[in-house]
């Protein structure tokens, strides 16, 4: 009797996985910012460009076979992330720099009017709870959607009606993404404060930084890491807020963490134009690559490959162990450069982002392969008018003689 019953909950728990899996609960996938998830097995990689009309600062989310990114207007757009088309849109009548996060069929955003409960499957409004802008990422736990916003309010809503769970009044604008760890909320505030938040709405305690903290924690080995705009990463202890190790990275750090357990490394930005791999245990730096400007999209991390872009507009995928250069792509091709501070998300060898040009880009992470750039078009126009003048100088000087 005992053995059918064994065989019954191992059938139940590999029925529920693939659900659960299929989620996207918080900013770059999990507690981790790794933004990976595997492909099913007769996902084809393609390379493709889709324009959404408007500069794309958001990270995108993936469910199921579409990938949903959102423009700073406030369209949401939902993409098969095989062949690049588009299967439906929605406007939220709001601009918005939140990324959306997915469970169960329902996605979660914020806007400048605040929080907004989308069904995917008819793409209406389920919900949505009024309060100043939220830029901050949503992350979904047991049933409840938490939140930051810039009234300094830390936001808890269920997730089928919206109604308030939890409201703790913090100080400062909560812009940062939140973690939630065995009923603890961990999230920065422009007030320079890491607070950690039990969802019983008991502050646990408050770590004070030297600015401003935009970027978004991750959770670790027992340990939070995140990085403030005092130049500085900043590795504390979970329970207690102890500060483990810090890291002067020499300029704003809005970049979120990307962690690595199972390497003991963890990946961060910084506006110094670093992209840097430092050791969790003790905040060794292990090497650092520079590109030459800012830095403030979050790593992906696919097996041995980092990937991410900067505002000089080259997208790069770096070798984890080494930092060493796997490639680059520039969709600009130079001369249309646009800032890439979308943070990329990676499906099985598929890698996606945006940029400032409100283009977003499906790559081939495995085969080092990129779509052909929209603005390569234009790169050619100008240099065939350039060819045009000079050849036009040249005659009438040519004709003067």
């Amino acid at each position: 009797m005992y053995k059918k019953i064994l065989i019954g909950l191992i059938v139940c728990l590999l029925c529920l996985s693939p659900i659960a899996a299929e989620n996207w609960n918080s900013f770059a996938g999990d507690v981790n910012h790794t933004a990976y998830r595997d492909e099913d097995s007769d996902f084809v990689t393609n390379l493709w460009t889709f324009n959404m009309e408007s500069p794309v600062h958001s990270s995108p989310a993936i469910y199921k076979d579409l990938i949903y990114f959102v423009n700073d207007q406030g369209i949401i757009k939902a993409i098969d992330m095989e062949t690049g088309e588009e299967e439906w849109d929605l406007d939220l009548e709001a601009p918005t720099n939140s990324s959306p996060i997915i469970n169960s069929n329902r996605l979660f955003i914020g806007t400048e009017d605040g929080l907004k409960a989308i069904n995917i499957n008819n793409h209406e409004i389920v919900w949505e709870y009024d309060c100043d802008s939220v830029e901050s990422t949503p992350f979904f736990y047991d049933d409840v959607v938490y939140f930051g916003s810039d009234d300094g309010h830390l936001y808890g809503l269920n997730k089928s009606n919206g109604k308030v769970i939890l409201n703790k009044k913090l100080d400062g604008e909560l812009k940062s993404s939140p973690i939630v760890v065995s009923d603890s909320i961990y999230i920065g505030s422009t007030n320079g404060k890491l607070y950690s938040i039990g969802t019983d709405k008991e502050k646990n305690w408050e770590f004070t930084t030297g600015d401003e903290i935009l970027s978004s924690p991750t959770y670790v080995n027992k340990s939070v890491i995140f990085g403030s705009n005092d130049g500085s990463i900043y590795c504390l202890n979970k329970s207690n807020g102890d500060l483990i190790w810090k890291k002067d990275l020499n300029n704003k750090v809005i970049s979120s963490p990307t962690a690595d357990k199972h390497d003991n490394s963890v990946y961060v930005g910084s506006d110094e134009g670093n992209l840097t791999c430092l050791d969790i245990r003790d905040g060794t730096i292990k090497w650092s690559h520079s590109v030459g400007d800012k830095i403030q999209t979050t790593p992906a991390l696919k097996e041995n490959l980092l990937a991410f872009g900067s505002n000089n507009g080259n997208f790069y995928v770096l070798n984890k162990y080494t930092g060493a250069e796997e490639f680059t792509y520039n969709p600009g091709t130079i001369l249309f450069n646009s800032a890439i501070t979308s943070s990329p998300v990676i499906n099985g060898n598929s890698l996606f982002f945006g940029d400032d040009s409100g283009n977003v880009y499906s790559l081939n992470i495995e085969k080092y392969e990129v779509p052909g750039s929209p603005q390569l078009y234009y790169s050619l126009a100008v240099l065939v008018i350039v060819l045009i003048i000079v050849v036009v100088a040249v005659k009438k000087i040519k004709g003067r003689k």
